[in-house]
């Protein structure tokens, strides 16, 4: 019997719980799981975000983990928050230096300074509509995976997010050929799952839970899924 999203997702649910993403700084909320101490989450909360001050930190989230773990973005996220720097306004009257010393705990920091003060100079002109997928694939530094989770999770938009683990997970389970570009693997997570905000949210959530705990080296087998 093939290994279906709708198999993965329920078994991996069923193991692990909701997940609560995405992370907030104004949130109380703790880690669900056990891989990593940061805060933020709130599982089953699927209302967040609220302010317009949440969804920009979520976008500018999603710029500064590309490349690294969420726990050095976290810091970074801190840093802006200290100088109140969580908005497009202020952002923007950073000096470079001053910007690229906050984001710096995140790595790449010259070039995601640069991706920031882009973003920062879109959502001003954007204003309070929620973007296009392809409105924001035209902005410089921004890519499909975050594309998709800025509407997936700032404007709660039902498009899936597929990332690294995602794609380590299916590769190893024969879901998709080693070379399915991003489009095709997406094309196998919707394809099986209810097309609902709470699910996709979830299910990217638990496939970077589960490949932190069993992916880190690529396994024999699977403990879970096979």
């Amino acid at each position: 019997m093939p290994v279906t999203i709708t198999i993965i997702y329920n078994r991996l649910f069923d193991t692990y719980g909701p997940q609560g993403w995405w992370p907030l700084l104004e949130h109380d909320g703790s880690n669900p799981t056990r891989t990593g101490d940061i805060g933020g989450y709130h599982p089953e909360n699927y209302r967040l975000p609220e302010t317009q001050r949440q969804q920009f930190e979520i976008c500018i989230g999603a710029i500064l983990t590309q490349n690294t773990a969420w726990m050095n973005v976290e810091k970074a996220l801190h840093n802006l928050d200290n100088i109140n720097a969580i908005s497009a306004e202020r952002l923007l009257e950073l000096s470079d230096d001053t910007l690229k010393d906050a984001i710096k705990p995140s790595g790449y920091f010259n070039m995601k300074a640069k991706k920031l003060q882009g973003f920062a100079t879109f959502w001003l002109e954007l204003g309070q509509r929620t973007p296009k997928r392809d409105e924001l694939l035209a902005v410089w530094g921004i890519g499909p995976e975050t594309a998709d989770c800025m509407r997936l999770y700032a404007w709660q938009e039902p498009d899936f997010v597929i990332d690294a683990y995602t794609r380590r997970i299916l590769e190893h389970l024969r879901c998709i050929p080693a070379d399915a570009d991003y489009d095709e693997t997406r094309a196998f997570c919707v394809d099986g799952l209810e097309p609902t905000v709470p699910v996709y949210q979830e299910c990217h959530a638990l496939f970077v839970e589960h490949a932190k705990r069993h992916y880190a080296r690529r396994p024999l087998a699977d403990p879970l899924l096979g």
